[in-house]
C-alpha cells in the first residue's frame, strides 16, 4: 500500500483529488494527518516554486511522497498580475471579496478583459526530487461579480465557450473545465503508473 500525502487542510481539494486519484493500492493523506509539520511560507516567485516548495517540505516531513499545487490568475492588460500574488492580491490578509475588488478597480475602463487560470501540481519525493504538471484555463473577466458557488475569483472569471463565471457553473461543471481539473488529470496520467499496480 503506497501513500501519497496532499498539501492542504481543505477537505473540499481532498475530495476532489480523491476523485481523480482511483488507484486501489493508494492511501490518500492531507497536512491535516500531519499537524505537527507547520505551513510552508509561500515567497516563491513563480507558481512552480511554490508548488515544489510546498510538495518537498511535505515529503520530506512525512517521509512519503506528496503532491502539492499552486494557483494563480494572470490576467493579460495587468501584465499578468496578481499572477503568483493572486491570494493576497489586495494585501497579506485579504479576503476573496477585497481582492476581487482591486481586480474589478485595476480593469475600469479597460477593453482587453482577457485572463487565463493556471494550477501547477508538483509531486516531491521525501529524497527531495521533483517534478510538475499544470492546467490552464482562458476566459475573461466580467464587469461585475456573479454567481455564489465557488471561491477566490471565480465569481468575476468567465471561461471561453461559456457565458456563466465559474460561480454560476455546478462543481460538476467548473471541474471539467477548470485549470485545477485539468491538472489534477495531467498529475494523474503521468503519475498514475506509480500507483497503479500497488495492492
Amino acid at each position: 500500500m503506497s501513500v501519497l500525502v496532499i498539501a492542504t487542510r481543505n477537505p473540499h481539494k481532498l475530495a476532489e483529488i480523491r476523485a481523480l486519484f482511483p488507484f486501489p493500492g493508494l492511501t490518500l493523506r492531507s497536512a491535516l494527518d500531519y499537524p505537527d509539520i507547520p505551513e510552508v511560507v509561500e515567497d516563491g516567485a513563480t507558481l512552480e516554486a511554490n508548488a515544489i516548495k510546498k510538495a518537498v517540505t511535505l515529503a520530506q516531513g512525512t517521509g512519503s511522497p506528496a503532491l502539492a499545487d499552486d494557483t494563480g490568475l494572470e490576467v493579460e492588460a495587468l501584465n499578468g498580475a496578481p499572477g503568483v500574488y493572486s491570494a493576497r492580491y489586495a494585501g497579506e490578509h485579504a479576503d476573496y471579496m477585497a481582492n476581487n475588488h482591486k481586480l474589478l478597480k485595476a480593469l475600469e475602463g479597460q477593453p482587453n478583459r482577457q485572463a487565463r487560470f493556471r494550477c501547477v501540481i508538483a509531486l516531491a519525493q521525501p529524497s527531495g526530487q521533483a517534478e510538475y504538471v499544470e492546467g490552464i484555463c482562458t476566459g475573461t473577466i466580467a464587469l461585475a461579480p456573479r454567481g455564489n458557488n465557488g471561491f477566490g475569483y471565480d465569481p468575476l472569471f468567465v471561461p471561453e465557450s461559456e457565458t456563466r463565471t465559474f460561480a454560476e457553473l455546478s462543481s460538476n461543471e467548473k471541474h471539467a473545465c477548470s485549470h485545477r481539473g485539468r491538472a489534477l488529470r495531467a498529475a494523474a496520467e503521468r503519475w498514475g503508473g506509480l500507483w497503479a499496480g500497488n495492492t
